[in-house]
């Protein structure tokens, strides 16, 4: 069932409210308001606030404003792919290639070129790929530029191609995705294809080898790992001979960007038996996996980082072995789940927390704030307390925390030693939607008040128990348990 806040969002959508209908898109991409995900709702939404700012603007204007930018750049995280054949999909494919020629803004371009290359090139998507044949031709009066006009599949695959190579080379958040891509798009001709299944059927080395010679990555890697013997993930007492062959071929699949290669190769460095034996060249080829996204290497990273955390320059210690741990952790691996109790605090019930009466109160308010008429500072206490019992803060933590530098991916870092250096920073693990939402809502009231609003810690203290009271006094327990089912 929809919530309140959501029809309330819907219906000044539906008159035109370009905000509105901006924020119910999100809603659609993002599942707020327990709005079930739908990529095409979210593409049909930003459509219509798109053509409402086109309309909206003078002849002449300029096409590229603020606001017809800031939309392009929600639209790039939609997957475009699951929006095909959909009443939005043309709008979604002109926009895409607007965004993805766009150096607006590097980020936003860069998440429209890899939607466009999963829609176009990627295997999964091959019978998207085929339907879109027959739409190319059905849709040629569409506008794309000079250098996109009259392409047909095969052109615009090729441009993807490009694009995906251009990722793969970068840095950015989807450069190791195009590398795993890049590897399942490698030509696969007959005969490597057939050397392929001749090894998978019957094992036979000389076709194995052929294979990772003509350069196929996935032969290279169980060339490295058949040479170094490797069981699970322990290598075996093999000579250095064979360690130094098995070194080679993984270090040929390593630089195709395969994971499970850079961290057979950490092992093989570790072992005493090999001539080029190198703790740290171990370490890197470790870390290297992780980068990837191997789950091991993840949480053998996270370990080591936690071991050394009295040595690190870190401003929080621990903050970036917990990262790698949960990374692992997300992956499945048993193992993280005892090391990230050690590194991170749990506290997913707020029932269970401290300041939970008072949340219920505030969150109250906070829903309906124009009956309430709060000043700017009491609104933001509120969402102090909300957090505070999300997470379960300290009286001190609750007046102190920088509520904008709270969140990080995985956990909140709680850290008030600029006004009390005593107390030691706390790593909060984030496992709940609940908790995710509070802290997005109490970012986008922080991030437009004035710095000084919320005044020194004697202020906070004087504010906290005249907030305390009134909420207390003001909402009776029947308004709270009727509050508390949302809240919990």
């Amino acid at each position: 069932m929809a919530s309140r806040e959501f029809l309330k969002i819907l219906s000044s959508a539906r008159l035109g409210d370009v905000l509105a209908q901006q924020k119910l898109a999100e809603a659609y991409l993002t599942g707020a308001f327990k709005t079930p995900i739908q990529p095409s709702n979210a593409l049909i939404w930003l459509e219509k606030s798109y053509l409402s700012i086109q309309n909206q603007r003078p002849e002449g204007g300029n096409s590229n404003s603020d606001e017809t930018l800031g939309i392009l750049r929600q639209m790039a995280q939609i997957p475009l792919a699951q929006t095909f054949n959909t009443p939005a999909f043309t709008f979604g494919w002109t926009s895409f290639w607007e965004l993805a020629h766009s150096n607006a803004e590097a980020e936003s371009s860069l998440a429209a070129k890899w939607q466009l290359i999963d829609l176009l090139i990627n295997p999964c998507n091959q019978e998207i790929q085929s339907q879109l044949v027959d739409w190319l031709k059905k849709n040629t009066s569409i506008a794309l530029g000079e250098e996109l006009a009259g392409q047909d599949l095969n052109g615009f695959q090729k441009i993807a191609q490009q694009y995906l190579q251009e990722l793969a080379d970068g840095s950015s958040q989807f450069a190791n995705s195009a590398k795993e891509l890049l590897i399942q798009l490698q030509p696969k001709n007959e005969a490597l294809s057939s050397l392929w299944d001749i090894w998978l059927q019957d094992q036979n080395k000389g076709a194995l080898i052929q294979a990772a010679e003509l350069g196929l990555t996935a032969a290279k890697l169980a060339l490295g790992l058949r040479l170094a013997q490797l069981d699970g993930d322990v290598v075996k007492n093999k000579s250095n001979a064979s360690l130094k062959k098995a070194a080679h071929w993984l270090e040929l699949a390593a630089k195709d960007g395969d994971r499970d290669a850079w961290y057979a190769l950490g092992e093989i460095y570790r072992r005493p038996q090999f001539s080029g034996y190198s703790a740290t060249e171990s370490d890197r080829c470790f870390d290297r996996a992780a980068d990837l996204g191997h789950a091991q290497a993840q949480l053998r990273k996270g370990a080591n980082l936690w071991r050394k955390r009295e040595k690190t320059d870190e401003k929080v210690r621990g903050l970036q072995a917990s990262y790698w741990v949960w990374q692992a952790h997300q992956q499945g691996v048993t193992e993280a789940k005892e090391l990230l109790s050690k590194i991170l605090t749990s506290c997913p019930d707020p029932k269970k927390n401290d300041w939970y009466e008072l949340a219920v109160c505030a969150d109250q308010v906070i829903n309906h704030h124009a009956e309430h008429k709060l000043d700017e500072d009491w609104v933001l206490l509120c969402h102090r307390i909300i957090i505070a019992n999300q997470f379960n803060f300290s009286k001190a933590e609750l007046l102190l925390s920088e509520v904008g530098q709270l969140q990080h991916e995985h956990c909140v870092v709680v850290d008030i030693r600029w006004e009390l250096p005593k107390i030691l920073p706390r790593l909060i693990q984030i496992e709940t939607i609940q908790q995710r939402r509070a802290l997005l809502a109490a970012g986008k009231a922080f991030a437009g008040s004035v710095l000084e609003i919320e005044g020194n810690l004697r202020q906070r203290r004087y504010r906290f128990d005249q907030v305390a009271d009134w909420l207390s006094t003001t909402f009776s327990k029947s308004n709270m348990n009727q509050a508390s089912t949302e809240l919990a």
